[in-house]
């Protein structure tokens, strides 16, 4: 039992107070040592014994000043109150700093070294031991709540970058939660109109669907999924439409197959050309041709879909490109950028510009 107690015992981590207690106060203390060694002709013993002594009067004052202000709580206190309470803290034990010395020269002048000394003169007299405790107090005293204060900033600050990271969260599944349903709405009016219609076209659509959503539960709980995954998606989607546009919508595309795994936020490639059908191709009695460009430039992806149509100025930007915009934001911290403009006579371009420097872009 006693050996295994033992282990455990030396196995204990020596604390970072104690260790720079230790080391500081040594090296404080080595002054001294070499003071008394030199200039007042102390043997080995007695500047060693000076020397432990030193160590030990330093750390205890401290450490009980270290107990006391704990005990009280001042390093949560403002700087204000607490620079107030320090200046007092200081001079006590500066004081004291005195009064334990000059015993101790007294003890061995009276005692050790048989000489007559007046306790009293010496501490008045000592006016170097009370500027050095003042220097010394002052330093310890600083460095302590300086460092309490260092620490809980880092803590501070780390836990306003989680709170961060939660409200992004929370966000990021919001904007989500809100744009499922909106995909789903939009995908049942399509093939609500297959089922009277062809009934067996309609039995596709909704196998389609069904795969869309799969997929979609899928890439739920992610907020960015790869070009390659979300371009499938697409592609499902305009399967879909199709049935219901037949040769009225087309689509022809541009790639850049070096960028295919990149990730860009889930659905996002697929609101824009919902956006194109619904706003465009529906609206127009020959339908038209969906142009979906994907490219590299000046270090950004560029993501482009152009349809025919304009864009009517007396309605707002609809609830999934509202949520794109905003998901955008919080995903890319201000650096992604989303466009819906009309170029030439009746062409309208959304386009979607996000940076490749991002982290975690690259899968």
């Amino acid at each position: 039992m006693d050996i295994s107690r033992k282990k455990i015992e030396s196995n204990i981590p020596i604390s970072l107070y104690w260790r720079c207690q230790l080391l500081g106060w040594s090296i404080v203390s080595i002054y001294w040592a070499y003071t008394v060694y030199t200039r007042d002709n102390y043997g080995a013993f007695y500047t060693l014994l000076n020397y432990a002594l030193d160590i030990f009067i330093g750390i205890f004052l401290t450490h009980m000043y270290r107990r006391f202000a704990l005990k009280a709580k001042w390093s949560s206190l403002p700087i204000k109150k607490l620079l107030i309470r320090l200046v007092p803290a200081i001079l006590i034990l500066a004081v004291l700093y005195v009064v334990i010395n000059n015993l101790k020269w007294y003890t061995y002048w009276t005692i050790i070294a048989g000489e007559d000394e007046n306790l009293l003169k010496s501490i008045i007299y000592w006016d170097p031991i009370l500027l050095t405790g003042l220097r010394l107090m002052s330093i310890w005293i600083l460095a302590y709540h300086l460092y309490h204060y260092y620490q809980k900033e880092v803590v501070t600050a780390k836990e306003n970058s989680q709170l961060s990271i939660i409200v992004k969260q929370a966000q990021l599944d919001n904007l989500s939660a809100q744009l499922n349903p909106h995909f789903l709405f939009n995908s049942l009016n399509s093939i609500k109109s297959l089922v009277i219609e062809n009934p067996k076209v309609a039995r596709r659509a909704i196998d389609l669907l069904s795969d869309l959503l799969r997929s979609s539960l899928y890439e739920k709980d992610k907020d960015l999924i790869s070009i390659k995954n979300e371009l499938s998606l697409v592609y499902d989607y305009i399967e879909l439409e199709k049935m219901r546009f037949e040769e009225r919508l087309q689509l022809k595309t541009n790639i850049d197959n070096d960028l295919i795994n990149y990730k860009i936020p889930t659905l996002s490639i697929q609101l824009l050309v919902e956006n194109a059908i619904k706003h465009g191709i529906d609206l127009k009695v020959g339908g038209g041709i969906i142009f979906l460009k994907i490219k590299k430039m000046d270090n950004n992806i560029y993501i482009t879909v152009e349809n025919p149509g304009k864009i009517n100025k007396n309605k707002s930007v609809g609830l999934g490109l509202e949520n794109l915009k905003k998901r955008l934001e919080i995903q890319y911290k201000g650096e992604a950028r989303f466009s819906l403009k009309e170029i030439d006579n009746d062409l309208v371009c959304a386009e979607i510009i996000i940076p490749m420097n991002i982290d975690d872009e690259k899968i």
